[in-house]
């Protein structure tokens, strides 16, 4: 029997945050069959009209701004400051978001001696977005945002471990959006699942690369239109000349930022031979120094996993890791509740599970290598290819081995993200269409083209 209400636990006391009413699984058609009858009117809008219609939103997200990053830390445990600068950031950057999708699905022309054609972004219909709970007011936005500016209306599915903020957040769109634009779904795998298989045009995803490929295989029969962000193991190489105090800090940042709970976090690490120990000393160093524990206390860096079953998972590839030979430089050690230490690796080799399967927790994984080429093959060796980033002071040197590196999204001496406006993109089974940017924005719409001869 499916439970009446969902539950949502935070994961750094245990004690229950507040429960919503789970979506039976049998009412999502006429949800969907509500969100085309209110298509309608929304997709008969202009771009620019819907981006006025969501516009007095950025203000009401702004006020709430704080009560929703306490909601989001204590549903999934992320640290204060970081889930409030969530919520900020989403709040700050409303506004210019809507101009730039506004823009990016404005009709534009083309013409030739023959012929003058328009492209025209037209709406898809309904679309399903299933968002996970690492950034859980971050990805609903990101999701539902351009689908709403494009003129689709929207079932909103956030992940059972974060439903509370999630609602909130629609909860204020809905204050300005006509009836059934936006409709939020409550439940786990089985709400996602009815979601793909209901009436709906556009599936937009982000979570793990096994719920990814069901997703695909259940939306082909009818052809829908998928948008896929999924997982990452992404490597850091450390060259010969790197600036070791600034390659070890952002891999300590990067590695243990929101737990490792982030799908671009650094979780291999390749460091040239001649300079691995001592820039295992300096990030050991920096590592220690990091506070954990309760994720609202002042001062906390690293909270905890989001449940026991990702604390579990975690623990098991460290203890394979270790078994097989890896090396413990930092953490490692068992911890109450739900809390892993950031734990450093070394020694390591693609044997280990850790080095091939996504973690999604604070360890970090450092294999020695002697040559560059070397270092490509094995950043290269894994079937993800979200993100990557490249530390050297030759600056030529290091960009021509990010060119090498088969990932959406390559950092030199920096992160993976791109000046704005650029896409969020993975390639090989990271991702399967993109999202963000004028060109991500561009695919939450159907490409017409009109054309009338000279």
């Amino acid at each position: 029997m499916t439970p009446e209400r969902l539950a949502s636990i935070d994961p750094a006391t245990g004690e229950t945050v507040g429960t919503v009413p789970v979506t039976a699984t049998d009412a999502i058609p006429r949800l969907v069959f509500a969100a085309r009858q209110a298509q309608r009117g929304w997709g008969a809008l202009t771009h620019a009209q819907r981006a006025e219609v969501l516009r007095p939103a950025a203000a009401r997200l702004k006020q709430e701004a704080r009560r929703l990053g306490e909601l989001a830390s204590r549903e999934m445990g992320k640290p204060l400051p970081e889930a409030v600068g969530e919520a900020n950031y989403c709040a700050d950057s409303f506004a210019g978001e809507l101009d730039e999708i506004a823009a990016a699905l404005a009709d534009f022309e083309r013409e030739d001696k023959r012929v003058t054609s328009v492209l025209r972004f037209a709406p898809l219909g309904v679309c399903a977005a299933i968002t996970p709970w690492n950034f859980p007011i971050l990805m609903p936005h990101q999701s539902v945002l351009p689908a709403l500016v494009a003129g689709n209306t929207v079932l909103l599915k956030p992940s059972e471990e974060t439903p509370l903020v999630a609602c909130e957040y629609a909860r204020i769109l809905n204050e300005f959006l006509p009836a059934d634009v936006l409709t939020p779904v409550f439940g786990d795998g089985a709400q996602g699942r009815a979601l793909v298989l209901a009436d709906v045009n556009l599936i937009v995803f982000t979570g793990s690369r096994e719920t990814g490929k069901r997703i695909l295989g259940d939306a082909g029969p009818g052809l829908k239109r998928v948008i896929l962000e999924l997982g990452g193991k992404d490597p850091l190489v450390v060259l010969d000349d790197a600036d070791l105090d600034a390659a070890a800090a952002f891999a300590v940042r990067n590695s243990f930022r929101n737990a490792g709970q982030v799908c671009v976090s650094t979780e291999r690490i390749y460091v040239a031979s001649s300079v691995r120990d001592e820039f295992l000393r300096k990030m050991r160093e920096k590592t220690l120094a990091l506070r954990q524990g309760d994720p609202r206390a002042e001062g906390v860096g690293v909270g905890p996993m989001v449940n026991a079953r990702q604390k579990s998972k975690v623990l098991a590839q460290i203890d394979d890791a270790v078994g097989r030979g890896a090396t413990l430089v930092a953490g490692g050690e068992p911890r109450e509740g739900n809390f892993v230490a950031p734990t450093i690796l070394a020694d390591c080799t693609h044997a280990m599970e850790i080095m091939r399967e996504e973690t999604f927790g604070p360890v970090a994984c450092v294999q020695a290598f002697d040559s560059v080429d070397q270092a490509v093959r094995l950043a290269n060796d894994t079937p993800f290819g979200l993100g990557a980033a490249v530390f050297g002071r030759d600056v030529a040197r290091a960009s021509s081995v990010a060119e090498r590196i088969e990932a959406g999204m390559v950092g030199v001496n920096q992160g993976c993200g791109g000046a704005d406006g650029c896409p969020w993109v993975g390639v090989k089974e990271s991702g399967y269409g993109f999202h963000s940017g004028p060109e991500g924005h561009r695919q939450f719409a159907q490409v017409r083209v009109i054309s009338r001869a000279k």
